[in-house]
């Protein structure tokens, strides 16, 4: 009696809601736009309206994504800290343990593989010990890569010093740009192109992408997104790109200090359209990001971070899960969100790192916006793994939970 009384108290208010939403008077509009292909290089849609409440996160297994840029070796050295030297104002640090992750272009393809992705990556590197390592460790991750030694240059490594969850001070390891370096990948990236259902160009300023107007045009000839992590302040040099990444400050280099997120969204409007980016996706730190769209697309997604430790390597955090989206058949506010919730994820943890595909449903679940979609058994035996490696309790219940 209680349940059916409670059933008839709730339908005639679930009526009247949906009788007073605003429903979409073309059926097409409920249709998902379908997965990243041929043709879809400049036609990537955002839905219109506020961000989603619900976000899903798709098969990755079902995509594939190429990354081409400047590839780096991060090395860390920790250990703890409790004095002076006698010879100099800084701390002595007793090196207690060291770590080699892939950095720059090479941490993209880490994040996207660690998401599931089919990954394959190109660069130049040097011959040497550095390059063997950052070969190593890209195997180890499950990344297809193509490095092209390059002799007479050494691997770009950067050196990290941390004390107490801090870093203390950083030595880069490079010489200056090498003339020609960039023309090395071309035709190895359009090699790949054909299978990509996206791209990335990481550009960090080192050479890998002296040729990325090549690369652009390339994807646009094979109907393939292309998503650029820019380096620089001249834009110019990627004209025609699907997604640009840059961070407030990268951006504000070009266009000038903006007062208010309007002057902000206008002003990258303007860049998108003066150079034909058909997407601005800018990273602002504790204020989230913003998406901008040459077509008048604007939409503001706060951030997702509670505490901070790291801010290295989010951008790459965020122009891979983007990509990932795009390439699993999301739409590009789906993505921006996804690369949102991502980079919220990766800057709780030290140094250059990356998220899973399970921590991003557990971070879903955690803040009730989507996630929970039937696990099959792979998916639960990880979520169970995963509960038991953050020390909690797994209980097995079942019940009746249709009211």
């Amino acid at each position: 009696y209680h349940r059916k009384a409670c059933v008839a108290k709730i339908r005639p208010v679930l009526a009247g809601r949906i009788a007073a939403a605003e429903l979409p008077s073309d059926p097409s509009e409920h249709q998902r736009q379908g997965p990243v292909g041929a043709g879809r290089c400049d036609n990537i849609r955002a839905t219109s309206g506020a961000v989603p409440m619900t976000l899903n996160i798709p098969d990755f297994g079902s995509a594939a994504v190429i990354v081409a840029g400047d590839v780096m070796l991060d090395r860390y050295w920790f250990g703890p800290t409790g004095r002076i030297s006698p010879e100099a104002p800084v701390p002595v640090v007793r090196i207690s343990g060291a770590e080699d992750r892939p950095g720059g272009a090479a941490n993209v393809a880490v994040n996207l593989a660690d998401l599931g992705v089919a990954t394959r990556l190109c660069g130049c590197v040097g011959n040497d010990e550095m390059a063997d390592r950052l070969q190593e460790l890209l195997g180890q991750n499950g990344v297809e890569e193509g490095l092209v030694r390059v002799d007479g240059r050494d691997t770009v490594t950067k050196l990290r010093v941390l004390s107490r969850n801090q870093q203390l001070i950083r030595l880069d390891f490079e010489q200056e740009r090498a003339p020609g370096v960039g023309e090395k990948i071309v035709e190895l990236f359009d090699d790949w192109l054909d299978s990509a259902g996206a791209a990335v160009l990481s550009d960090y300023g080192k050479g890998s992408m002296d040729q990325v107007q090549s690369h652009i045009a390339s994807c646009r000839r094979a109907g393939v997104p292309v998503l650029v992590d820019p380096k620089g302040s001249d834009f110019s040099r990627y004209m025609g790109a699907t997604v640009v990444t840059p961070n407030l400050t990268e951006f504000e280099a070009v266009v000038g200090t903006c007062d208010t997120d309007t002057e902000l969204a206008q002003r990258a409007r303007d860049l998108a359209r003066d150079h034909n980016i058909q997407y601005l996706l800018i990273t602002r730190s504790d204020k989230g990001m913003m998406l901008v769209g040459r077509d008048d697309t604007v939409h503001e997604l706060a951030a997702e971070a509670r505490e901070i430790f790291d801010v290295t390597g989010a951008g790459d955090t965020v122009i891979a899960a983007t990509a990932a989206g795009l390439a699993a058949g999301q739409t590009m506010i789906e993505a921006a969100s996804l690369a949102n919730l991502a980079a919220g994820l990766v800057v709780r943890k030290l140094g250059v790192s990356s998220v899973t595909a399970s921590e991003l449903r557990l971070a879903l679940h955690q803040r009730g916006k989507g996630g929970r979609r039937l696990p099959d058994r792979s998916q639960l035996v990880e979520a169970v793994r995963q509960a038991r490696e953050r020390g909690e309790k797994i209980v097995m219940t079942n019940g009746c939970f249709d009211i």
